[in-house]
């Protein structure tokens, strides 16, 4: 990201940021770096002091001029192919560009891979544990090798049984030398979330290609060159996977890192009868996918305090070493009388993949101030609460914040008096459509049959009797459901449609529905499936109107 400083008086300083395409890299393998400004720099670039470790290969310069709404924006960019001359960490001085300069950087270069194919082209395939726990994360990295030209080739996607595959950005293309000889590479890299313990085999990937054969046809069109398809496979990759330790302790959630924050709406935590205080809480996983994140806001009661949970926000960052899951959930607290409302403290249990070890997150409990409403003279401006408030609350409460996850949220003062309004209103209007509901339906004894149900009235159908923990209720209103949305009459075949933690809830369901013996079914599980799996859905659907920020810099 460019940056630019223009104190008073002072002229423009360019940033020009430095970043790299892959990292690490082989020794004989190349790699693009790339200066980007958004403004000339102060003079010409100066890459000598790159010669040292690497050889510059080729080198190119783009400038891109955009005008948008009015506004013109400018990227200037200076690419370069590098091959590193030296195994080990190396560092990327900055460069001058006249008197500016960009930041420095390091590469990690690796030995040679061992790779003694000399054949035309070929593929190797690498992961970064054949003993991941289940549901971890696997990196899965597929090479294909080339030194003959070809002119179209398809290549499958890895499988795995009982396994959630993403692929992982863009193929990277770079060059090597294996044995003095030049090869082309293109690299594809998946995560791999393996479902069950146990051994497991992924399976060999199928490349067909066609190479061009130096010849040319007889008879066609320009002269054009004969192809020879030919049909290569990967290596098949046996794994371990082992199963939840015994020991521990909640939601099952491994990953790599993790960051829990929370932020209040007025940053406080002193707020007036009747008016919404919005607490929200954020969670990210590097090395999760988003269905996997537990519930942050503990389900409880509390006398004279109400609470209004949001449907919870659920994103996906792909990287090139992994995912980043995101999930944020808004929840506006509402007191009915004066007093002190003392809310718990909150608890996320998780699994360190790379320690393989146990931890744990938490946000302390706090405690929130209800003052009552003072009624100002009809001829005199409202007078100003006296009554005194608790300590401001930190805007940000992090808990292990690490320098590589950061959440975004902010809160705007302005903004929230006049959601405070907006809900105050919002109250009484639904105690109004309430009334009117019940003397409707008192008048008029006839009910909406299920087939013209909205989905508003099925979710709201459906959390009542998961919460009454009412099994045969709750395979109704998702058969329902199905048939709305699917249009397919079983919990089996809606399975097909839903995400993994809600076919698990089913699962439940079914195996409580069906047992030789009645068993407890605790509903508030599958509701909270059945939500998550709503709102990932319709966080799909939208994705593609903007582009995520980056959750992981």
């Amino acid at each position: 990201m460019i940056s630019f400083l223009m104190p008073v008086g002072a002229v423009f300083s360019a940033t020009i940021t430095a970043t790299v395409d892959r990292n690490p890299v082989a020794l004989n393998e190349s790699f693009q770096l790339v200066f980007s400004a958004n403004e000339s720099p102060d003079g010409e670039p100066d890459f000598s002091p790159l010669r040292q470790d690497f050889t510059i290969i080729n080198q190119a310069q783009n400038n891109q001029i955009q005008r948008i709404n009015g506004k013109t924006s400018r990227l200037i960019q200076w690419t370069l192919v590098l091959m590193a001359k030296r195994i080990g960490r190396l560092e990327i001085p900055p460069i001058a560009f006249g008197d500016d300069s960009s930041n420095p950087l390091t590469i990690d270069v690796m030995s040679p891979q061992n790779v003694s194919e000399d054949r035309d082209l070929f593929l190797t395939v690498d992961v970064n544990t054949r003993a991941p726990y289940v549901q971890s994360q696997l990196l899965y990295t597929l090479r294909f090798y080339r030194k003959v030209a070809i002119s179209q080739a398809s290549l499958d996607e890895p499988e795995l049984d009982d396994a959630v595959i993403e692929r992982l950005g863009e193929d990277k293309n770079f060059d090597t030398a294996i044995k003095g000889v030049r090869y082309r590479v293109t690299e594809r890299r998946y995560a791999i979330f393996p479902q069950k313990s146990g051994r497991q085999v992924i399976k060999p990937v199928i490349l067909i290609a066609e190479v061009i054969s130096g010849r040319q046809r007889r008879f066609g069109f320009f002269g054009s060159q004969l192809t020879v398809p030919k049909r290569i496979l990967s290596e098949s990759v046996e794994l371990n996977v082992k199963a939840i330790p015994n020991d521990y302790h909640g939601h099952w959630l491994p990953a790599e890192q993790v960051v829990l924050q929370e932020q209040w709406s007025e940053g406080s935590l002193t707020v007036n009868v009747g008016e919404p205080l919005t607490r929200t809480l954020t969670l990210l996983a590097k090395g999760a996918t988003d269905s996997q994140l537990p519930t942050l806001w503990p389900d409880i009661e509390i006398e004279g305090l109400k609470s209004y949970p949001d449907q919870p926000v659920l994103r996906e960052q792909k990287k090139a070493d992994g995912l980043i899951a995101f999930r944020e959930e808004k929840i506006a607290l509402i007191p009915s009388k004066p007093g002190e409302y003392r809310l718990p403290e909150i608890k996320i249990h998780w699994f360190n993949s790379k320690t393989e070890q146990e931890e744990v997150l938490s946000l302390p409990a706090v405690t929130i101030q209800a003052l009552a409403v003072k009624m100002a003279p009809a001829s005199s401006p409202a007078a100003q609460d006296s009554t005194g408030t608790l300590p401001t609350a930190p805007q940000k409460t992090a808990a292990n914040v690490c320098p590589e996850l950061s959440a975004q949220s902010s809160g705007n003062a302005s903004l929230w008096r006049g959601l405070a309004v907006f809900f105050g209103s919002a109250w009484l209007l639904t105690l109004g459509g309430v009334f009117w509901h019940r003397k409707k339906h008192t008048e008029k004894p006839e009910q909406k049959t299920a087939d013209t149900q909205d989905f508003s009235v099925l979710n709201k159908t459906l959390k009542q009797v998961c919460y009454d923990n009412d099994a045969q209720a709750a395979k109704k209103i998702l058969l329902e459901w199905g048939k709305q949305a699917f249009g397919v009459s079983s919990l089996s075949a809606i399975k097909a449609h839903c995400e993994a933690r809600l076919r698990d809830q089913i699962d439940v369901l079914m195996a409580s529905l069906y047992a030789p013996e009645t068993k407890p079914w605790d509903g508030k599980k599958l509701y909270q499936a059945f939500a998550e799996n709503n709102a990932r859905q319709k966080t799909r659907k939208t994705q593609n109107e903007g582009e995520l920020k980056d959750l992981y810099q």
